[in-house]
């Protein structure tokens, strides 16, 4: 407990933690007079697991059942608690051993190397869960990136439209002229944005993804819908893609592809667009310059995943052949939009349970906060970067974004929406 005890002294100091090792030892850290996360070790080996493996310990401990929250809080107010502190104190989450930790960020760099086959596994290791597990926890038309919350008060279901709505609008679609427009959607996922493109503006949608039970899924919806004409799905890797196309979007994506295939990337892409197109790629990025995927995202969550500052992005879309005509960037929506995952899926703790094991469910748990926390009070942030092989195919300023958005946001409205300060003046 010496170590653990030694690293809890040195973070906390706002809010507090009491902690109950296996021996009944209480132990407290942070603020005296705040209300305490009380959390509990099971075993003699939990504190020493956590404190020498600060990356997995904390993470491992909780899913195997050897760290306990108990009520009335739970894992979230723990970890948002140690974090918020720890992103104070550069240098206070220092591992404990030097060597293990370059072994680990070697680890991280040779985890990137996603070559087809490689790339394939690792999109099933996360998306080929159960239809029904997504359903517990995600909006109505399973969108599994950050929304777009334009009020923290909005629905995760208004968030995503509007999501929807703001991608569309930086695609520079036209309503009823661009039915002759053929777009490519690469990670597609269960296929909401390419139907919604073609609802909306009638154009033909190509959506292509790793994950089987995503694209049987999409092209079930498409067919349902009537539209399976024009709105496809392949389960085909984006470098197998063949043919033009007029725009091309990717939400979610890039995360996958890995540092060592950026590049290769956006050459792939620049070569798939028309010379007067538009791409719009929707990725997680870093705000504090480049960094290695943490250890307990890619053994558990993400194998292969790859999280680049906006420099690396830049680089590589250059190098592609690419000029960057907007970028925006999108600090806490994920964060919200987490948090809501997060207790949806806690609503849902007996039917996940049953579906796959409690330790499952307390993984999943652990990954969903931690990934709101990177969000909230770390490093991490939503770039939708617009790119373009000719200049002139864009309006001089960023208007037409929002005069667009504005259009489908109404479209998609609920009952308080003409109360809109931005839809009144648009309607005027």
């Amino acid at each position: 407990m010496w170590l653990l005890d030694k690293i809890l002294r040195r973070v906390i100091h706002q809010g507090r933690i009491h902690l109950t090792d296996y021996d009944g030892r209480e132990y407290d850290y942070g603020d005296p007079s705040a209300d305490p996360v009380s959390v509990r070790l099971t075993d003699k080996g939990a504190a020493m697991h956590i404190a020498r493996h600060l990356d997995v310990g904390a993470g491992e401990a909780y899913m195997h059942g050897r760290l306990v929250v108990l009520p009335p809080h739970d894992i979230r107010d723990m970890v948002l608690l140690f974090m918020a502190n720890a992103n104070r104190l550069p240098g206070a989450m220092k591992p404990a051993n030097p060597l293990r930790h370059s072994l680990n960020v070697l680890g991280g760099k040779l985890n990137q190397f996603n070559v087809r086959g490689r790339a394939s596994r690792n999109v099933k290791h996360h998306y080929d869960l159960t239809r029904q597990f997504y359903e517990l926890f995600l909006d109505e038309d399973r969108q599994y990136t950050m929304a777009y919350f334009r009020d923290p008060e909005n629905s995760l279901e208004r968030a995503q439209v509007d999501k929807k709505a703001l991608i569309a609008a930086k695609l520079r679609l036209v309503p009823g002229k661009s039915g002759h427009l053929r777009v490519l959607d690469i990670g597609c996922g269960w296929g909401g944005l390419a139907l919604y493109l073609n609802r909306h503006y009638g154009c033909e949608v190509l959506g292509v993804s790793l994950a089987p039970d995503q694209i049987r899924f999409a092209q079930e919806r498409a067919a349902e819908m009537g539209v399976a004409d024009k709105v496809k799905f392949q389960l085909i890797d984006y470098r197998d893609v063949e043919g033009q196309f007029d725009r091309i979007t990717s939400v979610g994506m890039v995360e996958h592809v890995g540092k060592p295939h950026l590049q290769e990337y956006f050459t792939k892409t620049n070569a798939l667009l028309n010379d007067d197109g538009i791409m719009l790629t929707h990725t997680i990025g870093r705000a504090r310059g480049p960094g290695v995927t943490d250890k307990w995202t890619r053994k558990y969550i993400f194998p292969g995943g790859f999280i680049p500052a906006l420099s690396q992005f830049t680089t590589a879309l250059e190098q592609g052949g690419w000029e960057v005509s907007d970028i925006e960037v999108l600090r806490f929506h994920y964060a919200y939009t987490l948090e809501e995952w997060y207790r949806r899926a806690k609503l849902h703790e007996a039917e996940i349970t049953a579906l796959y094991s409690a330790e499952m469910f307390r993984m999943w748990q652990y990954y969903l906060v931690g990934a709101e926390q990177s969000f909230r009070t770390g490093a991490m942030v939503n770039f939708q970067i617009q790119s373009v092989k000719q200049r002139g195919v864009l309006p001089m300023t960023r208007d037409y974004m929002d005069i667009e958005a504005i259009r489908l946001r109404a479209i998609d409205q609920e009952p308080a929406w003409h109360l809109d300060p931005a839809f009144q003046e648009a309607a005027e």
